[in-house]
């Protein structure tokens, strides 16, 4: 009994519900496939289908032994595409996601170095601050921040990003600095236009806090953000390293540091599947080497109290829909 050809005709009978489909597949006869499968199930001493004219469903034992079967096929597979990648180089195009201002300050320069390392591949680099449907639209990667909701995507983390309540001098001049985040609800807040709501986090003695804000401004665009800040329409909270030259020539002042939460988590997402194309593992794992060398990409957790910032940015704020 080839137990390895019986896992893979299992999951596929899971996979497609159909023992005639399989038998398509794999040039069998259905009665051979359900002959395999009895054989499997008579092996293992548990049933694993129940078959009615029809439908099929899983047992209990089934279900556990399809997850396992599936995370062995998805195991043998990448092992196999590692060991034929060191004699085959990435070829096609490499189609990436990735918010507008991380876009220019990152990844461009990134995937221009990439490419020199991988000449044969192609780059389409696509700069967008909303989510994109990375199945519908035919991304093979995408940068996101904060917490990974869609369940048909696997996330790689590669960094972490500070994040960072700024103003101009000039407004913080004429409106007063805010002492505590609930002083933010007295002031014109600068808003992200793909958050479900204009609530920013925060943590007091350790514990995390949110709070409302409101403002005459908004905008789908950390750039646009940034600018708005320098002009003195109001507080802004941003990514540190989309403001850290800002801070050090004093363009921008940090406040609220001591209310700082936690980083915000950087990641590869691309589409969960059997097997992840070699040039998209290449690519992960050479931005995630690169992100190394970049210190603002893995900020440290500051001790608190933390005077307001007046060189270096310091603050990190973690979000779990926004896309900065």
């Amino acid at each position: 009994m080839d137990r390895f050809n019986l896992m893979q005709i299992f999951v596929r009978i899971v996979e497609t519900g159909s023992f005639s489909a399989v038998a398509r597949e794999q040039n069998m006869l259905q009665p051979t496939v359900s002959k395999q499968m009895s054989a499997l199930e008579q092996s293992l001493g548990v049933r694993l289908l129940n078959r009615t004219t029809r439908k099929l469903s899983l047992t209990e034992a089934g279900r556990e032994y399809y997850e396992r079967c599936h995370q062995i096929l998805e195991d043998v597979q990448e092992m196999e595409s590692d060991v034929l990648g060191f004699q085959n180089k990435p070829t096609g195009t490499l189609r990436v996601n990735t918010p507008v201002a991380f876009g220019h300050i990152h990844m461009v320069p990134l995937l221009l170095e990439f490419r020199n390392k991988y000449p044969e591949l192609g780059v389409d680099l696509s700069l967008d601050d909303r989510y994109a449907d990375l199945i519908q639209e035919g991304y093979d990667v995408a940068i996101r921040f904060g917490e990974l909701e869609d369940s048909n995507l696997v996330a790689r983390h590669v960094g972490s990003s500070a994040r960072v309540c700024v103003a101009s001098p000039e407004y913080l001049k004429k409106n007063g600095i805010p002492r505590d985040p609930e002083d933010l609800k007295q002031h014109n807040c600068i808003t992200y236009t793909y958050l479900f709501s204009n609530t920013w986090p925060f943590k007091e003695k350790g514990d995390p806090i949110s709070v409302k804000v409101g403002g005459d401004f908004r905008a789908n665009s950390g750039l646009t953000i940034r600018e708005a800040a320098l002009n003195g329409t109001g507080v802004a909270s941003v990514p540190a390293l989309l403001v850290s030259e800002d801070i050090e020539s004093g363009r921008l002042t940090s406040i609220l540091n001591e209310y700082a939460p936690d980083p915000i988590r950087i990641s590869a997402v691309f589409p969960s599947g059997r097997l992840v194309p070699r040039k998209v593992k290449l690519f992960v794992d050479f931005m995630k080497d690169e992100f190394l060398k970049i210190p603002l990409l893995h900020p440290k957790q500051p001790s608190r109290p933390v005077p307001r910032l007046k060189s270096k940015p310091g603050v990190v704020v973690e979000s779990k829909s926004q896309n900065a």
